[in-house]
């Protein structure tokens, strides 16, 4: 299951993050490492970017970059 894939209100921990994504140290600097907790809290109007509560800040991420977040539900 990807970051992509919760809804809003489901939390879940991060297990890997994709290492073909070019951008994963962009993400890591963001606070998005494995076995943080996150929560999904909602989309935008049109569905991309999507918004998420980790580490005590929201942060938005295209859906696209959440697809290569994988994660476990609690």
């Amino acid at each position: 299951m990807t970051l992509n894939d919760l809804e809003p209100g489901e939390s879940a921990i991060i297990t890997t993050i994709d290492d073909s994504s070019n951008e994963s140290n962009y993400l890591m600097e963001l606070g998005v490492m494995e076995g943080t907790p996150v929560r999904f809290v909602k989309s935008a109007p049109f569905g991309d970017p999507i918004e998420v509560d980790l580490r005590g800040y929201h942060l938005s991420i295209r859906r696209s970059k959440a697809q290569s977040i994988l994660v476990q539900k609690f």
